[in-house]
């Protein structure tokens, strides 16, 4: 169903991939008619490592995982896209097998392209801020592998916690189980429930069995690694935004917000 690729006029929802909604205007404009939205379910697979992909993903409510998983099952998030980004752009620069599965985190609505269409931009020589926000994406997942390296899990946690924040648009609350988040970090349930419970002990967040609130977010910035506040910056660096302007890239300004997934 065609869209509008800025956004609709639905009551409390936000309906914007800000991503798209800084393209200028013409290629906005040329995209319109071939933009499609689409409800996604939680655990969805949009697709495989090694598989071609059809379609580019331009999340509005949805949060989804790009996810590397070894030969022997272990897995791990290596990114996570929310409305500021886009899932399947390395098909759409020529790579037609993504190197990892792209899993729905969050339900919720997102915009599609078929990757020829995408594809076709940057060989007209368009689409620059597509191409930043690649580099953002390769700046995450380089800070990702640092991070799972060389810092502790609860301070892992922090930072997987408030990214996730910042993708919920003000929403405070999490659905999600401990298990999930295990696989995610790919580290053991028994670790991410030891960091939990420290963290809730310290009046940072509030868990019960499948919800993870947060209650001080000024807290938990502060007890989270450097990887955080790294990556904000470098977003804002390649993506500059304006909080007046129709075209604000809000995953970048981190709002503090909650509200229940």
């Amino acid at each position: 169903m065609p869209l509008s690729l800025a956004a609709t006029t639905t009551p409390g929802a936000n309906r914007v991939n800000f991503l798209l909604a800084q393209m200028p205007a013409e290629d906005q404009a040329r995209w319109s008619g071939l933009v499609e939205t689409v409800e996604l379910l939680k655990g969805r697979v949009l697709f495989e490592a090694g598989s071609p992909t059809t379609h580019v993903y331009f999340p509005t409510t949805a949060i989804i995982s790009l996810i590397h998983t070894t030969h022997s099952g272990a897995s791990a998030q290596v990114a996570m896209i929310g409305s500021e980004g886009a899932a399947g752009l390395a098909a759409a620069m020529g790579g037609e097998s993504p190197a990892c599965r792209a899993v729905v985190q969050r339900a919720g609505l997102a915009y599609r392209l078929r990757v020829a269409t995408v594809r076709d931009e940057f060989t007209r020589g368009g689409a620059p801020v597509l191409l930043r926000y690649v580099q953002s994406l390769l700046t995450m997942t380089s800070h990702t592998a640092l991070c799972n390296r060389h810092h502790s899990l609860e301070r892992q946690l922090c930072r997987w916690l408030l990214l996730c924040l910042d993708r919920q648009h003000g929403h405070c609350e999490l659905s999600v189980t401990q298990e999930l988040i295990s696989s995610l970090l790919g580290v053991r349930r028994e670790g991410v429930t030891e960091s939990a419970q420290r963290l809730q002990a310290a009046g940072l967040i509030r868990y019960s069995r499948g919800h993870i609130a947060v209650l001080d977010r000024p807290g938990l910035e502060a007890r989270a690694c450097e990887c955080y506040a790294l990556l904000k910056q470098d977003f804002q660096r390649l993506l500059p935004q304006d909080l007046d302007g129709a075209n604000a890239a809000t995953s970048a300004t981190f709002a503090p917000v909650a509200v229940q997934a």
